[in-house]
């Protein structure tokens, strides 16, 4: 598909999530295979422009990475056109700009969902990006700010007419959260909305049926995949399968979801340092362990890990602890398998499965783990 200049091989996309979609995970995602685009943390725009360290390191890449967007946000329209022109001079491929973050640092400074309250001066502030820059600008948002304020279709409608070459539409409103039901019917009416441009739909796409059923009952061009990456970053492959081949791939081996765990695991050391990658890798790791089967040992043990020794310990400990859960070949037994996961909007009402179990990692900013 395409999304102004830019041709993207898959119409599947890595969305941006903070603190997670950094360099090595995009690399991760990238040596699976099946995803079209990878887009950074969402990233200040002034920060940028002021030359930060932070700034800086959240949109560090390299040439296996791409084609590479970075996600700005901010409410200044002076700031926001430099930081772009800034990002376009660095060869990034696409900027996107953040209209759905619920969080309330982000909200606070006019960033955000806050975009999504005043379409006239969003407007502005994108044409002025769209006006300074050749590479394509679009823009993630969710439905609205909340039930009584399902405003993106108006600005989607908005957006195009100053030049935005594509839509991220998020199918929750900024009241939501990340929870309750992701509404399929409010991103197609943003498809409906626009008049050529492509409109990407978003939330809660955990398996390669779920990202299906959005494109099947939305009618989007393509869709953006953020925590079901991290459940299998096999998704955006499994997807691709799918749709070209009409038949569901198998989940991925725990021998398989090991090896690209720690390729994870000695990427975020890479980039990051020993000491700062295994702190910043305590979030990561049980996002895998959740498909493992029985993971409490490694679980528990893994959000404490300090060294690159101490992983691979942990690690073996834990494969050997698992294996009194496994039959004779080597599989686990039948009834520790791990359940089919299943997007909000493709449960029966009532199910039983309505709440998605907490990922244990550590609280509070990195700095104090």
């Amino acid at each position: 598909m395409r999304i102004g200049s830019l041709t993207i091989p898959t119409p599947l996309f890595l969305s941006p999530l903070a603190g997670y979609t950094n360099l090595p995970f995009r690399l991760v995602v990238r040596e699976v295979g099946g995803v079209g685009l990878c887009t950074t943390d969402l990233v200040n725009a002034r920060s940028l422009i002021e030359k930060n360290p932070k700034a800086f390191k959240l949109i560090e890449t390299n040439t296996a990475d791409t084609p590479l967007a970075v996600q700005l946000f901010g409410s200044v329209p002076e700031e926001m056109r430099d930081a772009a022109q800034f990002l376009e001079s660095q060869g990034v491929a696409s900027v996107d700009i953040n209209m759905g973050c619920p969080v309330k640092k982000v909200v606070k400074i006019g960033g955000g969902s806050a975009m999504m309250t005043e379409l006239d001066k969003t407007s502005a502030l994108v044409r002025g990006m769209v006006n300074a820059v050749k590479i394509p600008i679009t823009a993630k948002m969710r439905l609205g700010w909340d039930d009584n304020n399902l405003t993106a279709p108006d600005l989607a409608r908005a957006l195009e007419d100053v030049g935005v070459a594509a839509i991220f539409v998020h199918g929750r409103t900024r009241e939501q959260g990340f929870g309750g039901t992701v509404n399929l019917s409010g991103i197609r009416k943003v498809v409906e909305a626009v008049k050529s441009i492509p409109v990407i739909g978003n939330g809660d796409v955990i398996t390669p049926q779920a990202a299906k059923m959005m494109f099947d009952q939305t009618g989007c061009a393509g869709v953006s995949i953020g925590r079901g990456a991290f459940y299998d970053p096999w998704i955006f492959k499994r997807t691709n399968h799918l749709l070209v081949n009409k038949e569901v791939s198998p989940e991925p081996s725990f021998t398989e979801r090991v090896r690209v765990m720690c390729r994870h695991f000695n990427l975020m050391v890479e980039v990051f340092g020993e000491d700062l990658g295994c702190r910043m890798f305590r979030k990561v790791a049980p996002w895998y362990a959740k498909r493992f089967g029985p993971a409490n040992l490694f679980s528990k043990q893994v959000v404490q890990v300090s060294t690159s020794a101490q992983f691979a310990e942990i690690l073996q400990n834990y494969i050997h602890w698992r294996q009194q859960f496994l039959d004779e070949q080597g599989e686990l037994l039948t009834r520790f398998a791990m359940p089919e996961m299943v997007a909000s909007f493709m449960r029966e009402p009532d199910s039983a499965s309505t709440t998605r179990s907490q990922i244990p990692v550590p609280r509070g900013p990195v700095e104090v783990w």
